[in-house]
Parts: C-alpha cells; structure tokens; sequence
C-alpha cells in the first residue's frame, strides 16, 4: 500500500471510503469530517431517500444480503465499519444480536475482500485486560467476534477501541444524562463504582479519520480516551454540575445488573434492546491500555465536563430545528412518504448452533432438512426433486407448506443458502428474496442459521403466534441435537448420515440433486 493516500487510487483525486451506518449517530458526524479530504460513499439501509452532495454518494443496502454488500462496496479504496445490530429491523426479528451482527461482519468482510479494499476501521468497545472472553458482557463478547471475523477476510484491519463515547444523540451517554436530569435521589449500585475512559465524540471522529489509510496502525487494536479516567458515580456528578441541580447518591452494595437495567430502561425510555447490552458491559472496567494507544490517534483533548456540555447544547440546537421543521411540515397539506416510513411484514429469524467436528454449514443445510422430516413424523413430511428443490408438506396436504430451492451460486462449504420460492405460508413474489441460510462463523465450529426476508402468507397474528413459535422451538431441538451429536463424536456423525435416506422418491430429506456431505 502507498504511504500517499491521495496517491492510493490512481483515477481518482481524492481517496474513496465506504462509510458504513452513514446516516447513524457516528456515521453522520463522521462524514462530516470525511468529506474535507475523501469522496465519501456513505451507505444506509434507506441511502435512496437521502440526496448526494459534493464528495458524498449515497447508496442503498441491505448487509444482511451479501449480493447487495458487495455492489454496495464497489470502487472504494478503504471502508470503516460502524454497523450494529442492537434494534429489529424487521416487522418480527427473532434471534440475538450477537448472532446478528455475526452475519453482518461476515458479509461486509467477503464483500471488502472481492472488491479489493485496501483497509478497514472498525470502532469497537474498550476491552478489559486479564479477563476471560466467556466472563466478558455479551456487548463486548459480540465486539471481538465481529473483530475477528473482519480480520479473517484477509484486508488490513484497525480495530478502535473508546469506552463511553459523549456526544448529543449516542447510546450510552444520553442514558447517563436522562437519568441526572430525572432524578433527584439515586440509589447508586457497586457498577456505579467502576472505572470507565470517557472520550468527547469530536476526539472519537478524529482517531477514526486519522487512522484510514495508516499503514502504522493496519492489523492492530488501538485504545483511545479522553484526559479524564473516572467512574459513572463521578460522571453523574459532574453532569448535574453541567445542568446545574443538585443531585444525592446513595451507594448501596446489593442493586444487580439486571434490576439496573430494568431501572434504567424504565427511567430514561431507552429501547431495552439497546439498553440491556450496554447496561450489562458497564460491570467491567473500560479504560484504556497505554500499551495500545498510539500518538496521534488514542489521546482526546476534551475533557467529559466540557463533552458533556457541548453535547447538550447541540443536543438543544437539534431539537429545535427538529420543531421547526415539524412546524414547517405540519403546514403543508400532504406528506411526502418516505422509504423508511414503509413497513414489511417480514420476518428475520436467526439462532447459532455448534456443529460437530468436522462438519460444514454445507453439511448443516443439508442435515437439517433431512432431520426436518424425521422429527417432524407425522406431522411434517419433506421431498426433494431431481433439480434440487425441497418442498415441505402438512401430512395429507398435496400442496407444500413451504418451497425452498438451493442456490449452488451463492453457496460453498462455509455458506448454504435455500431461496424461498413458494408455498402456502410464503409469498413468493417476482423480485422476493426471502431466503434460509446457514452460515458457519470463521475460525470456529458455531453456525448461524437464519431466515431472512421471509413474508408469511397466512395472517400476521396467527403466524406470529403459531408458525413463528414452532420455528423457535423446532431451531431449539435442532440445537439439542446437534450437541448431542457432537459428543457422540465423528463416528456417530457419520452413522446418522448414512441412516439419512437420499433417494429421490425420499420423503424425509430435501436435499439438493447431487450434494453430498
């Protein structure tokens, strides 16, 4: 790679980066500082609605598709990846964010390699030191697996570490601020206690911006924190010094994680998908290691006392124009409708599962269908044709439930996709990509199984309460069975495979034509 970025893409002027979750809290502000020095492809799942300007080029996707990432990504030199999966982004999303964001990271990391980007920065979460992974908050769990899946596509990647970010309009510093401002007496938990590194936003968009296209910082872990290192108690006391109350803590030893985050949720209305995850990191100490902190990059220059103030006054600045503009809109007689106002009543349901030794998500795809027919018996039967698609029947019903056509274009060992191309409980119109995928997460034996895209046909509430519920509980027992299965050992593998009947004129296995484990 060239030291020179200007020099980095020789039929373009400036650099190209793909900004990820450009229209987000970070992406937004990010851009902002991007667009001074590089053309910016700025990326959303509603890019459409959103105009072009000098040196930004929206563009609509859907990482959860891989088709749509990889377009997404074309003609960039460098990308950062700020994308999260903590809120639904479906009418029903059934499945843990972790799991979630696994398929996003895995999608973004092959699309990046295809389309040769040359370096990704990713922001992540401050990591404890001297601490066992399984002991880590499900939050920071899921950040150092979509760090290595990142890494494991081949492209140079920079992992920024910052603890709480403060800036108008985040995650976690709102959630401090709502509860200063809303109570006058709190009742302070031993977390309360626990050291965190705040850094201002403007220092966070700095370290991001300075670290693109830096060879000094590629394949490693950088740490970044603002000049103060102090606990949350601290924090809310400084904070209601910024909006100038007078706030009483009581600190008391027995208050858990989990009844804080109900507490907190309910106190300051942040959505519990968001909340819970960040609540629960808060146990762990977030500051950073000087050993990965690297000049240039890692050292903030605010303060949290003047962040935090900054912060509220763009915060107030925001809601302003946001009445101004609602006033302004209220005064016209239609409403232009927006993409992201258009709601689907489609489903994303996602569960991981460990396979045994040896085996592949090829593998998975084709067990679980055949496994399908057996557990099922008599309910359910299965069969497959000779062009490989599988149709899943109610007993005694001559038409399929449910039609799934294997896609051999898109698939591979580590990769089996199933497109949903018909029957009762789908619709399955022209340009539909309803889909059952079966991806193993790299480096490991974990797979997550997902359906994505997928529209029921029978009413939302009785699918919702009946055909929804049975897919939880079918991806439990599969899950049991698989683990069961694995410590069984390779042996007792292989024998459930070979008791596997493979005929075409089988009932009990949609199989694809010619696929073997």
């Amino acid at each position: 790679m060239e030291t020179n970025q200007t020099t980095q893409n020789p039929h373009a002027e400036r650099p190209k980066v793909i900004l990820t979750g450009a229209s987000g809290y970070i992406g937004h502000n990010l851009m902002q500082k991007l667009k001074e020095d590089y053309d910016v492809i700025a990326l959303s799942r509603h890019g459409s609605s959103h105009e072009d300007e000098e040196h930004v080029e929206w563009r609509s996707c859907d990482f959860y598709s891989m088709d749509d990432a990889v377009e997404a990504l074309q003609g960039a030199d460098y990308a950062f990846y700020l994308i999260h999966s903590m809120m639904p982004t479906a009418k029903l999303t059934q499945g843990d964010f972790e799991d979630m964001d696994a398929i996003l990271a895995d999608n973004f990391a092959r699309a990046a390699k295809k389309n040769g980007i040359g370096h990704i920065v990713y922001l992540s979460g401050i990591v404890p030191d001297n601490m066992e992974e399984k002991d880590l908050s499900r939050h920071l769990r899921s950040r150092l697996e979509v760090q290595r899946i990142l890494e494991s596509s081949g492209v140079p990647v920079t992992t920024i570490r910052a603890g709480l970010i403060v800036g108008p309009q985040g995650s976690s510093f709102p959630i401090l601020y709502k509860l200063v401002d809303r109570l006058p007496l709190m009742t302070l938990p031993k977390w309360t206690r626990t050291e965190t590194h705040a850094i201002a936003l403007d220092d966070v968009l700095n370290s991001l911006k300075n670290s693109v296209g830096n060879e000094e910082v590629q394949g490693r872990v950088v740490d970044v924190g603002g000049p103060d290192v102090m606990s949350y108690k601290e924090m809310m006391r400084q904070m209601a010094e910024v909006l100038g109350v007078k706030r009483h803590f009581i600190d008391v030893p027995f208050l858990t994680v989990n009844l804080s985050r109900l507490w907190v949720t309910l106190v300051t209305q942040a959505p519990r998908e968001m909340a819970y995850p960040l609540i629960e990191s808060l146990i762990h100490p977030m500051v950073a290691d000087p050993d990965k902190m690297v000049e240039g990059i890692s050292y903030g220059t605010k303060s949290f006392k003047e962040a935090a103030k900054e912060s509220l006054e763009e915060e107030k600045r925001k809601q302003e124009d946001a009445e101004r503009k609602q006033r302004e809109s209220s005064r016209n007689e239609e409403s232009k409708p927006t993409e992201s106002s258009a709601k689907k009543a489609d489903v994303r349901s996602v569960q991981r599962v460990t396979l045994p030794e040896g085996k592949d998500a090829h593998w998975a795809g084709e067990y679980y269908m055949d496994w399908l027919g057996r557990v099922m018996t008599p309910l359910i039967r299965t069969e497959r044709d000779e062009n490989g698609v599988g149709r899943v029947y109610i007993r005694f019903f001559s038409r399929p439930i449910l039609e799934l056509t294997y896609d051999a274009a898109k698939s591979g060992p580590d990769r089996a996709v199933y497109r949903i191309t018909g029957g009762m409980f789908a619709r399955a119109e022209e340009g539909h990509t309803g889909r059952l995928e079966f991806l193993q997460i790299p480096g490991s034996s974990d797979c997550v199984i997902a359906i994505h895209d997928y529209m029921p046909a029978i009413p939302w509430f009785l699918y919702k309460y009946t055909q929804a519920k049975l897919h939880l509980i079918v991806m439990y027992v599969f899950r049991k069975h698989l683990e069961r299965l694995g410590n069984l050992g390779p042996s007792a593998t292989s024998k459930h495979a070979e008791e596997s009947p493979r005929t075409e004129d089988s009932a009990s296995g949609i199989v694809p034509a010619g696929a073997e484990s």
